[in-house]
């Protein structure tokens, strides 16, 4: 018979043992909900309010910060314990959209119609079941339209959200959609039957406008930018004054699905 003097269980617990499987899966979770938590909050935060958004350790919370500090993707900003994204993702950034073609070619269109319309353009996507800007070119007139790039916004409040749930059967956008997100923000209610409508006229007709949805004062207009394998992952998108005339957002709208499809890496 083998006796066990402990020998094995002590060496795992050395200061410099690696951690097993599950528990360096729970150390990378909690940067990525770390890194979530900051890029919701929109702004720096105390590592201690970090820790109760992500449900977290305080003590974890500070390694992971500290480990993120001396990486430089994070840096202490404005008062005492606050930290917020560092240059580090900056580069990030960059590398990605310097060494991304196709995106190149986005945000050369995105700047492109922006200047050819004077209006608001987009460049939108999902994140799970919320719609997000991916990018913007803001409006230079008069009537400034704006949007926050990133921030979680209800599917049915947009005309993209609409384009970019095409492929789903109706079942599917009932379990897709949380029951609140039909709710605006004046406190309208879009019925879902209305919702899964838009979206299968979206879906055949290959663009979609929406207005006075997430504000009384927008008429929103998007198109489709296809990947290689034809699936719509992002939308280009103009946002207008309510009161555009007509034949300004027909002609608008014919220059948006013109240039999306110049985007797109498979036809549709």
């Amino acid at each position: 018979m083998v006796m066990s003097d402990g020998t094995n269980d002590a060496i795992g617990k050395e200061a410099g043992a690696e951690p097993r499987n599950g528990e360096r899966r729970r150390g990378i979770d909690r940067v990525i909900m770390l890194l979530e938590a900051l890029l919701r909050h929109r702004a720096p935060m105390r590592v201690g309010d970090i820790a109760k958004m992500i449900g977290a350790p305080r003590s974890t919370t500070y390694e992971i910060v500290n480990s993120l500090l001396d990486a430089e993707m994070l840096e202490n900003v404005g008062g005492e314990g606050y930290v917020y994204f560092g240059r580090a993702m900056h580069l990030f950034g960059w590398a990605y959209s310097h060494h991304n073609a196709h995106y190149r070619r986005i945000i050369e269109t995105l700047d492109k119609l922006a200047a050819e319309t004077g209006e608001t353009v987009q460049l939108c996507g999902l994140r799970g079941n919320k719609y997000v800007v991916l990018d913007c070119r803001d409006s230079p007139g008069p009537f400034r339209i704006s949007s926050d790039v990133g921030v979680e916004v209800p599917i049915p409040w947009t005309a993209s959200g609409r384009l970019l749930l095409g492929h789903m059967n109706e079942q599917e956008l009932r379990d897709f959609i949380p029951s609140g997100d039909y709710k605006l923000p004046d406190g309208r209610i879009i019925a879902p039957a209305e919702f899964f409508a838009d979206v299968a006229l979206a879906h055949r007709q290959g663009f979609s406008e929406t207005t006075a949805l997430a504000d009384r004062f927008t008429w929103c207009m998007a198109a489709p930018i296809r990947d290689g394998h034809g699936v719509i992952k992002r939308t280009l998108c103009l946002v207008l004054p309510v009161d555009t005339p007509e034949p300004r957002r027909d002609e608008l709208l014919a220059l948006l699905r013109e240039r999306a499809r110049g985007l797109s890496l498979a036809g549709g």
